[in-house]
């Protein structure tokens, strides 16, 4: 945790206003450090030590938040959007106001989501370098080709010339004429549209989407579309060492 933070900074980054507003509070002496009127926004504080009331309500600092979201379809992976609920939205009781979504799900893809303001992890999770395995079930229209599983495993050339990657594809259940079959499909990086794209190269085409789990963080069974949950301190430890593999 920072060792001094101004007062304002503080408040702001715990959503309690912009520093314009976090000025005019202490202003009007609502904001108090330590039982103590404090007028002057730009005083610096110890997180850790000192305590901060705005109203006589405390306000407690924490740098980093870490959240595992269901994601339902019909939400966009965004911190804000004019059309849509965005996936931040769905995380009422946040403390930060800096959160953002690690990566992206599709509108009408669901399943696993992390969300933080740790830019750091964030970055380590997300670059191509890395090759953070990522595991989806998914329901799938049209035949499969009998050679799938291989031809994932080659990798795949995709409409547009880009090359994906070897994939591993379990067949949960190969469909018979009209009727749709189920897989769960792990890849190891994350292009645009990248498993809807695969299928499509296929001639197939994706009915339902869900990511089941990033790299070694597994999607919380009980949590069903629209619920989240703070990372335990397991998880984030297991987050952690996926990125240094």
């Amino acid at each position: 945790m920072k060792d001094t933070i101004r007062l304002d900074k503080y408040l702001t980054e715990m959503g309690e206003g912009t520093r314009s507003q976090i000025k005019e509070m202490a202003r009007k002496g609502r904001i108090s450090v330590n039982g103590v009127t404090e007028k002057k926004s730009e005083r610096k504080i110890s997180p850790s030590s000192d305590t901060v009331a705005v109203d006589g309500r405390n306000v407690s600092y924490v740098e980093y938040e870490y959240y595992m979201l269901h994601k339902p379809q019909g939400v966009v992976s965004a911190t804000e959007d004019r059309l849509h609920e965005t996936v931040v939205e769905l995380i009422t009781d946040r403390k930060r106001d800096d959160l953002f979504p690690v990566g992206r799900l599709d509108i009408d893809t669901e399943g696993l989501l992390l969300l933080t303001n740790d830019g750091d992890l964030t970055h380590r999770l997300l670059s191509p370098k890395k090759h953070v395995d990522k595991v989806y079930y998914a329901k799938i229209e049209g035949m499969l080709p009998e050679d799938v599983k291989d031809r994932m495993a080659e990798g795949l050339v995709l409409s547009d010339g880009t090359e994906t990657l070897p994939a591993d594809l379990e067949v949960v259940h190969r469909g018979d004429s009209g009727e749709l079959s189920e897989i769960r499909l792990t890849i190891h990086e994350g292009k645009f549209h990248q498993v809807k794209r695969m299928f499509e190269t296929l001639g197939c085409h994706v009915v339902y989407l869900k990511r089941l789990s990033m790299g070694m963080l597994v999607l919380d069974e009980a949590l069903k579309p629209g619920e989240y949950r703070p990372l335990t301190h397991e998880e984030l430890e297991l987050l952690k060492k996926t990125n240094q593999e």
